[in-house]
């Protein structure tokens, strides 16, 4: 019986894991370094943290939820969704939560597992899905030791820390910041946004669900149905603007403007990205605008000296008062699989193969790693549409992986085949909108290793069929020479 394990129990590791067991996989084990299941849902907690895909598409195609609340739902419904997604697929026996992975070593023919505590386990397969966003990112800013406040990143919110009548910090504008921060400026003294780089954003058009519209939902699946078709429509506008379509892009660039034209008078030359849409993630928002626009707002655009006792020191020699600091910073998104040691074929070091930056073939298989398929790994991130729909695809692909060695042994990614894919990678997002983006997805080698380049239906397609040609079970002398 073949021995699998899934590194992780979000989104991915979910869907791996069940659509695993739906195939007849039934000696698996899920491990999270946490208490509970969830990944980035359980994980953030702050204020105003919402989904920004409608959750039509935000949701596994094989487990449509009528009972949303409304159209981009708050984390409590998405973590809860998640949650009844583990009992309803029958994963719970297969859970080991608390549990931290170290280290995993290919033994010539099985994964030997290391887990904090000391113990181990051996496996026929393993599939990391930690995913992108898993490691908070806090940068090293001189005096941060000296601020006397409580402080603290989005994604590690502290409960006990009430925000009301105190004076905040905000370090960030991206996707976390412009949800926490419409939340707690009506409870604060006073919230002072630190902004590097304007972010593009679109209106969010939510709406809340009555109980008629939940029950036609349970009455009537083909209105869930419809109502993820509409919206895979309107990613698949926003996904051709990102991806370097004009007539789409204006459409897009228009919209986005306009937003800023009628939400943002009297900051609209602050909050005006200076960069090409789709270099980083477009935001969709209906009360950013209007909340930097506040009496008891401060929007600073100038960059961060250092941190005192008491606040933050800009370069422009102005001090802002602070009593409590929140990190809006994002994730250590290219640092795939980080901590875990990973040691393959021959002794290979995971950290070295991807020194210049990470890669492998559909993002899923790396030469070298037999038997190791990744969830969300290198260039499977979208910048417009909804991560789920790629997990599922790589899940589905990773279950014909998984018969295909249980047919033949050991198997690994052909060199030729993931060098082949990481060079197509590279040259389309080189000649894409991406040029010119700095460097918020790329390497110090200047490799785009965190995006994909085109639609969201041509990575569908491309994993649907899984080619037996691709791997090999006669490993060759230097599975790293094509690349």
């Amino acid at each position: 019986m073949t021995r699998i394990l899934v590194v992780g129990a979000g989104f991915g590791g979910i869907a791996a894991a069940h659509l695993l067991r739906r195939a007849g996989f039934r000696d698996l084990t899920i491990v999270d370094k946490a208490d509970g299941v969830g990944g980035v849902w359980r994980d953030n907690t702050y204020p105003g943290c919402a989904c920004d895909i409608p959750a039509a598409l935000y949701s596994y195609s094989f487990a449509p939820n009528p009972d949303w609340s409304q159209r981009f739902p708050p984390q409590p419904e998405i973590l809860g969704y998640l949650q009844r997604c583990v009992r309803d697929f029958g994963l719970e026996p297969h859970l080991r939560l608390g549990t931290e992975v170290v280290a995993a070593a290919w033994t010539g023919e099985r994964w030997r597992v290391s887990y904090q505590d000391g113990s181990g386990d051996e496996f026929d397969v393993l599939i990391p899905a930690m995913g992108q966003l898993s490691r908070p990112v806090i940068p090293a800013l001189p005096g941060a030791e000296e601020f006397a406040g409580p402080a603290m990143h989005t994604a590690r919110w502290d409960p006990g820390v009430d925000v009301t009548g105190r004076r905040v910090g905000v370090i960030g504008t991206g996707a976390s910041a412009i949800q926490l921060v419409p939340a707690i400026a009506p409870h604060a003294a006073r919230v002072t946004v630190f902004q590097r780089t304007a972010p593009w954003t679109l209106p969010k058009p939510n709406r809340r669900y009555g109980s008629w519209r939940r029950a036609l939902n349970r009455r009537v699946p083909a209105v869930m149905r419809a109502a993820r078709a509409g919206t895979w429509l309107l990613t698949v506008v926003t996904g051709k603007a990102v991806t370097g379509n004009r007539p789409a892009r204006l459409a897009v660039w228009t919209l986005s403007s306009a937003q800023r034209v009628l939400q943002a008078r009297g900051i609209r030359q602050r909050v005006t990205p200076d960069y090409a849409m789709g270099c980083k993630r477009v935001l969709f928002t209906g009360d950013w605008f209007r909340t930097l626009r506040r009496p008891d707002v401060d929007l600073v655009t100038a960059d961060i000296e250092r941190l005192t006792a008491g606040g933050v020191r800009t370069e422009d020699g102005a001090v802002h008062e602070c009593d409590v600091l929140v990190y809006g910073t994002g994730f250590a998104a290219t640092e795939f699989l980080a901590p875990v040691r990973i040691t393959g074929r021959d002794g290979r070091d995971l950290r070295e193969e991807w020194r210049g930056g990470a890669y492998a073939h559909l993002g899923i298989a790396v030469p070298g790693f037999p038997n190791m398929f990744l969830m969300y790994g290198p260039n499977t991130n979208t910048g417009n549409t909804s991560v789920v729909y790629f997990h599922e695809a790589q899940a589905r692909y990773i279950v014909q992986a998984v018969r295909m060695l249980a047919g033949r042994g050991p198997v690994e990614v052909r060199a030729e085949v993931a060098g082949a894919f990481d060079t197509e990678m590279q040259r389309r997002l080189g000649d894409s909108v991406w040029v010119g983006c700095d460097s918020w997805y790329r390497t110090g080698s200047g490799r785009v290793v965190t995006n994909w380049p085109g639609m969201a239906a041509e990575y569908a397609a491309r994993t649907a069929h899984l080619s037996e040609a691709d791997y090999t079970a006669n490993y060759p002398e230097d599975s790293t020479a094509a690349r």
